[in-house]
């Protein structure tokens, strides 16, 4: 997948381009429908089938604080190339960008800039100053400009309505089962292994590595969750507390991460977990004896359920998802 960070990099349009727009938080299985009927199209027309999206997200601009993502850009973008898209064009978001009329948008980026052949968008997307460039718009200048629009409808999975706003909603409840399943696959978090205060090996027997989590991101309920961990391309089990640590008194918001059968030193080093399941909330013990209790018992259910999602989806330990 060819990626473009700015439409100044772009020296020529492309061929037959069919290109959809999009923030993509989390390229959930609507997202993914988009990309397959634009890269469905592509292939059907000898074309090139192009993503366009911001970074960073619009509302983190206009509403600061408004907005707690799914995904980091960098997961959106291995995302999209999984999706089989040919180019992505990644536009710089800022204030001035936002004063952009619809109509401009279309003229510059869409047809002088990637030669747009096709559009397909979502049923409720909107761009441009105002959002003025709605379904309605965007079937008006199609015509004006000879390229055809096609409106992708709503995705429901048992009944819920496969959106970002959904998904972020889920996994702030922890309901990481629900949540997988509007995705296609689990819920991520992902970056490097902090030093933390070593307590869990010393005192309690299990030692963890952390992440530490801002409050201003997407955070998960707090609690214990199963967790699959991907490092240097291998997949290991685990249970992870998201929380602040209530028995030895910390304050600060951390994901604590046992990881089964693995002894290496991975401080600095990156990691990526998977959420497959909420097992409890955080609650505060007696001490170091108590809380290793409840581990084992939590290890030992993790480790049931990680067998039946093995069975499932087979953990490959690389890529996105």
């Amino acid at each position: 997948m060819e990626i473009y960070r700015d439409p100044q990099e772009i020296k020529k349009p492309f061929a037959n381009a069919c290109v959809t727009i999009g923030n993509f938080d989390g390229v959930h299985l609507g997202h993914q429908k988009l990309f397959a009927t634009v890269v469905g199209r592509a292939r059907e027309i000898g074309g090139t089938s192009v993503a366009i999206t911001f970074d960073p997200h619009p509302l983190k601009v206009l509403r600061p604080g408004g907005i707690k993502l799914i995904s980091t850009t960098e997961q959106k973008i291995e995302l999209i190339e999984q999706a089989g898209i040919d180019v992505l064009l990644i536009i710089p978001f800022n204030r001035e960008f936002a004063a952009t009329t619809a109509r401009d948008f279309v003229d510059t980026i869409l047809v002088g800039t990637i030669g747009v052949r096709e559009l397909v968008v979502g049923y409720d997307y909107a761009f441009g100053k105002g959002r003025e460039g709605n379904i309605e718009f965007l079937k008006k200048v199609g015509r004006e400009k000879g390229f055809p629009v096609t409106v992708v409808e709503a995705y429901y999975v048992d009944g819920m309505l496969v959106s970002s706003t959904r998904i972020r909603e889920l996994v702030t409840l922890g309901r990481m089962r629900d949540v997988a399943r509007l995705l296609g696959r689990y819920y991520q978090i992902r970056g490097e292994v902090q030093r933390g205060r070593q307590r869990g090996g010393r005192e309690v027997g299990f030692p963890t590595a952390n992440l530490k989590i801002s409050e201003e991101d997407l955070c998960p309920k707090t609690g214990v969750y199963v967790t699959q961990v991907l490092y240097d391309g291998k997949c290991y089990g685990g249970v992870s507390n998201i929380g602040y640590n209530p028995t030895f008194g910390e304050n600060k918001l951390v994901a604590e991460t046992h990881i089964f059968d693995f002894n290496d030193d991975i401080y600095g080093r990156s990691i990526k977990i998977n959420l497959l399941r909420h097992l409890r909330g955080e609650r505060k013990f007696s001490g170091p004896r108590e809380l290793a209790a409840q581990i084992r018992r939590d290890i030992e259910t993790a480790r049931q359920v990680l067998a039946r999602a093995e069975k499932k989806q087979p953990c490959l330990g690389s890529g996105a998802a």
